[in-house]
C-alpha cells in the first residue's frame, strides 16, 4: 500500500528494504482505508520511520516496539542529530509515532506490548452488570459512578461488610466540601445505587442506603439557559452548505435546534436510525428508552445533503463521523458540543451557559412554549419520562406569568 502515498518506485523499494519495512506497509494500508490524506500519510509514515531508525540503533527490534518506548524517543527528538532525518515539527512527528504504534499494537505483532490498564475491582464490574441490566443504564452515567466508588473500595477493599452509616455519611461530607453541588449530588446517587446493588446481592445490611444523606438543592431554583428564536435561526445559518464540513455541521445543529435531541443521541444516531418512508428517526436516549421522532423537511433534507455530499465513506454505520482521517464515529458527546459551539461563535452569537448542545435543546422547549404548546407537548418532544422534569419551562413564559402575577402590595408611610 506504500504506493498509495508515494509515486516513487525508488522510495517504495527503500522503504520496503528497510529495517521493519513490512509494518511500514501494514501502516501505510491502514492509513489509506482510514481515508489519510496523502501528505498526512506521508509525513507520519516518515515519522515511524524515523522510528525504527532510533530503534535500530538503539537495539530494539522492530517487533519490541510499545508504548512504553515512547517517551525515550521523545527525549531522543529533543536533542535528535540523526543524518537521515530533518527537523520537523515535534507534536507531529510523536502524533505519526503514536498512531504507529497503536497499529502495531492493535495488528498483534508486538512482542512486548505496554502493560494492560489495571483490571476492575470485581464489586465494581458486577455492579455494572447489575445496573445495565436492572435500569439500563449507560456506560456514560457509569463512568461518572465509578469515581466515588473508587475511593470509597479503597476505604474498604472489597468487603462490603466494613460499612457502616458513620463511614458512608463522611464519604459523602468529604466530597461535597471539595466539589461543588453536581458532583457531590452525583456521589450520593453512586453510593445509594452500589448499596441497592449490594442489598440485593444480600451482601449488606437491608435498608443501609437511607443512610446516605441529601444534598441540598431546591427544585426549580434556576433558570433554563436558551437562545431567542432570531439567535437560533442565525446559528443554523452559521454552518456553511456548500462545504462536507458544513453539511455535517449544519444536519447536526438542526436535529438539536429541531428536534431538542441530546449531544449523546447525535453521537449514537446510526444510519438505520432513519425511516425515510415513514418520515421518522429512532432515538435512544437516556435507559436506552427508544422513541420515534417525526423528521421535518428541513432536517431530513440536512440530513441527505450530508449522506449523499459530505459523509466520507467508512467502515461504521454511526450517522455523523469526524471530519478527518480516521473517519470514524465521534468518541463522545464533547464533540457534538463543540460542534454547536463552533456554531454560535461562527454567528455571532453568546452561549449562555457551557453545554452549547444543551442550549439548544431548552431553545427547543423554551419556543414551543411561547408558541402555545403544553407542557404534556413539550415533554413528548424532549422525552422527559416525569413531567415534573418539564416544569422548569414554566418560568420562562412570560405571558402567562403575567395574567397569574399579584399586584405588589403597597405600604403605607408610618
Amino acid at each position: 500500500m506504500l504506493e498509495q502515498f508515494f509515486t516513487s518506485p525508488l522510495r517504495v523499494q527503500a522503504l520496503r528494504n528497510g529495517p521493519s519495512g513490512s509494518l511500514l506497509d501494514g501502516f501505510a494500508q491502514e492509513l489509506w482505508k482510514a481515508g489519510y490524506a496523502e501528505c498526512t500519510a506521508r509525513a507520519r509514515i516518515r515519522a515511524a520511520e524515523h522510528l525504527i531508525y532510533w530503534a535500530d540503533k538503539e537495539g530494539v527490534p522492530g517487533g519490541s516496539l510499545n508504548k512504553q518506548l515512547i517517551p525515550r524517543f521523545d527525549d531522543h527528538v529533543s536533542r535528535c542529530q540523526c543524518p537521515a532525518f530533518s527537523h520537523t515539527d515535534r507534536c507531529d512527528l510523536l502524533r505519526g509515532v503514536r498512531s504507529f504504534v497503536g497499529h502495531i499494537c492493535g495488528a498483534g505483532v508486538s512482542l512486548t506490548r505496554a502493560a494492560e490498564p489495571a483490571e476492575e475491582p470485581v464489586l465494581l464490574t458486577a455492579f455494572y452488570a447489575w445496573m445495565r441490566q436492572q435500569r439500563g443504564t449507560g456506560d456514560r452515567s457509569l463512568c461518572k459512578y465509578s469515581i466515588p466508588l473508587r475511593d470509597l473500595l479503597k476505604r474498604i477493599g472489597e468487603d462490603p461488610g466494613r460499612l457502616d452509616a458513620e463511614g458512608l455519611r463522611q464519604v459523602v461530607l468529604e466530597r461535597s466540601q471539595k466539589d461543588g453541588w453536581a458532583t457531590a449530588k452525583r456521589c450520593t446517587t453512586a453510593l445509594r445505587m452500589f448499596l441497592r446493588f449490594l442489598i440485593a446481592e444480600g451482601k449488606c445490611a437491608t435498608g443501609l442506603d437511607a443512610a446516605i444523606p441529601v444534598v441540598a438543592h431546591w427544585r426549580l431554583s434556576s433558570l433554563p439557559r436558551y437562545l431567542q428564536a432570531e439567535e437560533v435561526e442565525r446559528v443554523i445559518a452559521a454552518c456553511d452548505p456548500a462545504s462536507p464540513v458544513g453539511r455535517r455541521d449544519r444536519a447536526i445543529v438542526l436535529l438539536l435546534a429541531r428536534l431538542g435531541l441530546r449531544a449523546g443521541d447525535i453521537v449514537r444516531l446510526r444510519l438505520a436510525d432513519i425511516d425515510w418512508k415513514a418520515a421518522c428517526v429512532s432515538v435512544s436516549g437516556k435507559s436506552a428508552h427508544e422513541t420515534r421522532l417525526p423528521l421535518t423537511q428541513e432536517v431530513g433534507q440536512a440530513v441527505v445533503d450530508y449522506l449523499q455530499d459530505g459523509r466520507p465513506q467508512a467502515g461504521t454505520d454511526a450517522l455523523f463521523l469526524r471530519s478527518q482521517a480516521p473517519f470514524r464515529a465521534f468518541a463522545n458527546h464533547a464533540a457534538v458540543t463543540m460542534i454547536a459551539k463552533q456554531a454560535m461563535r461562527r454567528a455571532g452569537v453568546t452561549c449562555p451557559s457551557g453545554g452549547a448542545a444543551h442550549v439548544l435543546r431548552h431553545s427547543v422547549a423554551t419556543s414551543m412554549l411561547r408558541q402555545g404548546a403544553s407542557l404534556q407537548d413539550i415533554a413528548a418532544i424532549l422525552r422527559h419520562r416525569s413531567i415534573q422534569t418539564t416544569q422548569i419551562y414554566a418560568k420562562v413564559d412570560v405571558n402567562a406569568l403575567h395574567k397569574i402575577a399579584q399586584p405588589w402590595p403597597e405600604v403605607q408611610p408610618c
